[in-house]
């Protein structure tokens, strides 16, 4: 560093700081992280990890046959019926200026794909869109999503990352959680395969319904899942919850979600429950686990 100038003055060359988004420290043991390599290890740490937010076209591109992806409805869009303000600010402006940042598609994104070579009718909340909730469109679109699943008898994946009903919809996003139920207690009754994935977060109206019913539940590691948080129940109860609460893997020790699987495992775990089921088609080629509702791990062997 140069101390002084030509002319003799005292003077100090600027610091150089470091370019924005080029390092990122670990939220849960601090390890600072090169972007580059995080996003090569599918946003997963390489010392502890631990699961950090993924993009949706992201999600997209890293949990679906490549070139497969042919998205639908995205030309609906919200109303606001209560004519909703909050701190002043409309309710259709705050959705418009949230499509200029995120893009088209409101807090759901629905389309045809194949996982494995499988095709399947996929959906993705779309977390940067208002915290993924869930208002009358995404109800829609949910709804779409399973009933082509059971026009073309296809098994429907959802991704479920949503803090839960739009509040700005009020009883209208309240019968979302009712509205999607119906339309999976109708692809039940088809027989269609449903396969829920549930990221962090997924609570509130979603986690209520709709991310809760899948023939197989698949929770990423640590993903916070739950109707009411834990600090709102800790405060209504006026106790103390256990360690790990509403976090995945507390979920899948008391049965309430059948996996916890690694993102970098993910989709090799999806193709192998999607082949379950192409399998449970067939008796014949059936192990005999077809009856529990949860594929063991014979079925799910390479």
């Amino acid at each position: 560093m140069a101390w002084w100038s030509r002319t003799g003055s005292l003077s100090v060359e600027p610091k150089k700081s470091v370019p924005k988004g080029i390092w990122t420290k670990c939220e849960r043991c601090n390890t600072t992280l090169y972007e580059a390599d995080l996003d090569a290890n599918d946003r997963v740490c390489t010392s502890c990890n631990h699961h950090f937010r993924m993009s949706t076209e992201a999600r997209i591109a890293h949990s679906l046959d490549a070139g497969t992806w042919q998205e639908h409805d995205r030309d609906i869009s919200s109303d606001d019926p209560l004519g909703f303000r909050v701190d002043g600010k409309k309710y259709v402006d705050q959705v418009k200026s949230t499509t200029r940042k995120v893009g088209d598609g409101d807090a759901y994104r629905a389309g045809t794909a194949a996982i494995g070579g499988i095709p399947v009718e996929a959906g993705f909340f779309v977390f940067e869109f208002m915290g993924g909730s869930m208002g009358s469109v995404v109800g829609e679109k949910i709804t779409r999503q399973f009933e082509r699943a059971v026009a073309h008898r296809r098994p429907a994946v959802m991704w479920c990352a949503s803090g839960g009903a739009r509040m700005q919809e009020g009883v209208l996003s309240l019968m979302q959680m009712a509205k999607t139920s119906a339309a999976r207690s109708r692809m039940r009754e088809a027989r269609v395969p449903y396969i829920a994935v549930l990221l962090h977060p997924t609570t509130g109206g979603v986690a209520a319904s709709v991310a809760m019913l899948g023939d197989i539940i698949i929770a990423e590691p640590d993903a916070l899942i739950g109707f009411a948080g834990p600090r709102v129940i800790e405060q209504t109860i006026r106790q103390q919850l256990p360690p790990g609460f509403q976090r995945s893997e507390f979920l899948l020790e008391h049965g309430m979600v059948d996996m916890v699987v690694s993102r970098r495992d993910l989709k090799k775990t999806l193709a192998r429950s999607l082949r379950w089921f192409e399998q449970g088609r067939d008796p014949s080629r059936t192990t005999g686990a077809l009856a529990n509702g949860v594929p063991d791990d014979d079925d799910l062997a390479e």
